[in-house]
């Protein structure tokens, strides 16, 4: 077990993270902490695991992708919690840890032992990380369930997404457990920075809903600031004209114009320079005012050519534009572009598992992939003879 940092190792090393969570907001900040060099310890139910260990299909070489996409740089060691020796070692764990990760009910690990009051203790120094669905404040917001796409519902997000008169439509991934996995990360970096100087951990709380509306962005400033309710305006963006997709003569595209000069070149690039000196388009808000008309001209104009002539013209021109990539596309394009976005992390069993790079970039301690996602119980035998059993 690490406990001083080496040379040329992550910024993280030496940090020993205690993962107890599952699905998804813990198990990806618990991961991006392990690519920035954390020691990331899985702790999982006997016999069954993490729940995304069965949600499948995609399956490689029998491992569901999805797992394997949250859970790579960590060893896995099962215990049961209502086992009296599994608890002591839980326990054990905790106490050595630096960081530990939980995302069960409000309340659920303080029976094991487990909560933060019990540990801090024992352990001054541990950063708890406590991920919720809707908080802890009232009975109520403890026993809700914690789900992205109720979320995703709840927090407003869906009532702003799809086309207008259409039915509220959630995003393709599951978005919110994703940002409430980068703001615990954040929470517990900076927890870990206050540590350094004082020497003293603390409790880090976020939850699903607190990210969800903090994630609504402008959306929600509208909302406090003029009490606007925005509603789903499909494609087009509620304070920016135009900033939406469009169909061209094959497929659809996006031109993503954030100003008044930019909407000279977009006139420009479609021999429409008369549009410049429209009052109803000289100034963004009042392209926002006359929103449809504008949508009429330019939709009637961009139906003349192709995607790709148009996003390589409008992209001359100075224009932001660019097609909709599929997944697989965009991956190409990604690496068209030097990012290298995937990573090949061999297995012990000889084969090779592909993850999607960390986007982190940092040019003394890079983060790195050093191990692929574990099996269930993978470590076991190391763990707990480290741990004392």
């Amino acid at each position: 077990m690490p406990t001083t940092a080496r040379p040329g190792a992550g910024p993280l090393d030496g940090i020993l993270v205690a993962d107890f969570s599952r699905v998804l907001a813990g198990p990806y900040a618990a991961m991006t902490l392990g690519d920035l060099g954390a020691d990331v310890i899985k702790v999982e139910r006997p016999g069954a695991g993490d729940d995304t260990r069965s949600w499948g299909p995609p399956w490689v070489d029998g491992v569901a992708t999805y797992y394997i996409g949250l859970n790579r740089n960590k060893r896995s060691v099962t215990l049961d919690l209502g086992d009296t020796a599994d608890r002591a070692l839980a326990i054990e764990l905790a106490g050595r840890a630096d960081v530990l990760i939980e995302n069960f009910r409000p309340g659920t690990l303080d029976r094991f032992g487990l909560g933060y009051e019990q540990l801090r203790v024992p352990n001054p120094g541990l950063v708890y990380c406590s991920i919720t669905g809707f908080g802890a404040a009232t009975d109520e917001a403890a026993d809700l369930s914690g789900y992205d796409l109720l979320v995703q519902a709840m927090s407003g997000l869906m009532s702003i997404t799809g086309q207008p008169g259409g039915e509220p439509t959630k995003v393709g991934v599951a978005l919110i457990d994703h940002i409430c996995a980068l703001q615990a990360t954040i929470g517990v970096m900076a927890a870990l920075s206050v540590r350094s100087r004082t020497g003293v951990g603390q409790r880090v709380e976020v939850s699903l809903m607190g990210a969800a509306l903090a994630a609504l962005l402008n959306q929600a400033s509208a909302h406090i600031g003029a009490g606007v309710v925005p509603g789903r305006l499909g494609n087009r963006h509620p304070s920016i004209a135009p900033y939406q997709t469009f169909q061209a003569a094959d497929g659809y595209f996006v031109v993503a114009c954030g100003n008044d000069a930019q909407f000279t070149k977009v006139a420009t690039s479609i021999d429409r320079v008369d549009l410049t000196s429209d009052h109803r388009f000289v100034t963004n808000t009042a392209r926002i005012t006359n929103v449809d008309a504008l949508d009429d001209i330019l939709s009637a104009a961009f139906a003349q050519r192709s995607v790709q002539q148009w996003v390589d013209k409008l992209s001359r021109d100075g224009v932001p534009a660019g097609p909709i990539n599929d997944i697989g596309q965009a991956f190409v394009t990604a690496a068209s572009l030097g990012l290298m976005p995937v990573v090949d992390t061999a297995t012990d069993d000889g084969g090779v598992q592909r993850t999607v790079r960390s986007p982190i970039g940092m040019s003394g301690t890079p983060a790195t992939v050093r191990r692929a996602a574990p099996g269930l119980g993978q470590h076991d035998t190391e763990i707990r003879r480290w741990l004392g059993a």
